[in-house]
């Protein structure tokens, strides 16, 4: 057992429990995490994923201080739904990045599943934007990137990070329901 796949589960949990709670502590945990699946997914040959989590180190602290800004550290933020125009653009940036950086990866690497990896990479960029911004569909995109990526994880022996993301599941789940009603509800969250 990898200790540190370990430490990165453990990071993940946190990060994750405290985002679905909406609390704006979740980054740090994240940043870590991320930091730490890099290396993990290089050495599983998930170069897609590696490449991501750099990109998720960014946007976490991207992130980070556009919630610091909306609503400070102890006030509350406002989440909102997308438009019919955005959410077809979002679908296409990730249709998009999966063809094209699958493609690359099936060609140009030793890549274990280039297409399922390229999918996730994408879908998780353009979720995570969404998520920077408030946008309550980043639950839903969350929802399918964590489906995918179980299966990706058992396929590559990652066992415990299948199970971390099955429990992202089960939270992207609650987040949708929580911040749909928040978004509905005209509430803000506390970030």
């Amino acid at each position: 057992m990898n200790p540190l796949e370990i430490i990165a589960v453990a990071l993940g949990l946190a990060n994750i429990g405290l985002l679905v709670k909406r609390s704006i502590w979740n980054y740090p945990f994240g940043m870590a995490m991320v930091a730490l699946y890099c290396v993990i997914f290089a050495e599983a040959r998930l170069y897609g994923e590696a490449a991501l989590q750099v990109f998720f180190f960014v946007v976490q602290g991207w992130g980070w201080w556009l919630w610091a800004r909306a609503g400070g550290l102890a006030q509350s933020v406002e989440v909102t739904w997308m438009g019919w125009p955005a959410r077809i653009a979002a679908l296409v940036l990730v249709a998009v990045s999966a063809l094209g950086i699958g493609w690359e990866m099936a060609r140009f690497t030793d890549a274990a599943v280039p297409y399922a990896d390229a999918t996730i990479a994408g879908a998780s960029v353009v979720a995570q934007v969404l998520l920077a911004v408030r946008r309550v569909e980043n639950w839903a995109l969350w929802v399918a990137i964590d489906v995918l990526s179980v299966g990706v994880y058992i396929n590559r022996e990652l066992y415990l990070t299948a199970g971390l993301y099955a429990v992202f599941l089960v939270l992207a789940v609650m987040g949708l329901r929580e911040w749909a009603k928040a978004a509905r509800d005209g509430e803000a969250i506390a970030a």
